[in-house]
């Protein structure tokens, strides 16, 4: 960050797409953790984005609807202890899916289904990522039922949950190579084919550092 010196941004309605997108995840999240543990700060952040998620719930209901939509069905999910991991990654994917398909045009079913593919390997990542504590509190994650179906054979486990993430990326893959992207489509590709499994790597890497 240079906060002196000027720095080149690009913005267009796509970026503002994007922004207004995160301003509405981020209200719901607080708000889910507001109702979880009755965190004030969160209390607070959502009443200094309330104006922000109105303007764009009327420009947006679309989208904003599905984020409440899914908010719902997963805390449902969640209290029914669900582990179907498809069928829980998948309300992550429907959500993505969504937001992916910004206008309802040509290219609506591909962006969909890529939002799609990329919202079930996101969930699966996360639920991957906190397998170890929430095993200890005894929290729910619908990996756990997999992790019993490999017999806690750590090594099963991970070739399990990878497979299934390489799979997500491998769809959403096929996916991005019939979309008409010419420029910075290396980059896309970098990110997609390699920078997404960066977190892999880091829970791999403290894995390792832990049983030194």
């Amino acid at each position: 960050i240079h906060p002196t010196k000027k720095q080149l941004a690009y913005i267009n309605e796509i970026t503002d797409y994007a922004a207004d997108m995160n301003v509405v995840l981020a209200y719901e999240n607080f708000g889910d953790d507001w109702r979880d543990h009755h965190s004030i700060p969160k209390k607070a952040y959502m009443k200094v984005l309330d104006k922000d998620y109105q303007r764009i719930y009327l420009k947006y209901p679309r989208q904003v609807e599905a984020i409440q939509t899914y908010i719902e069905n997963l805390e449902e999910a969640e209290a029914a202890k669900e582990y179907n991991i498809d069928a829980v990654a998948g309300l992550t994917g429907e959500m993505l899916g969504i937001l992916f398909a910004w206008k309802q045009d040509e290219w609506q079913k591909d962006l969909k289904e890529f939002g799609c593919y990329m919202g079930k390997f996101i969930y699966i990542m996360d639920a991957y990522e906190d397998i170890g504590d929430d095993v200890k509190k005894k929290s729910y994650n619908p990996l756990i039922q997999l992790m019993h179906c490999c017999n806690n054979d750590q090594e099963k486990f991970d070739k399990s949950c990878r497979l299934m993430m390489t799979s997500m990326l491998s769809e959403a893959a096929k996916i991005f190579e019939r979309l008409p992207i010419l420029l910075h489509a290396d980059i896309i590709r970098n990110v997609l084919y390699s920078g997404v499994w960066s977190k892999y790597e880091y829970i791999q890497m403290k894995k390792r550092k832990k049983h030194k």
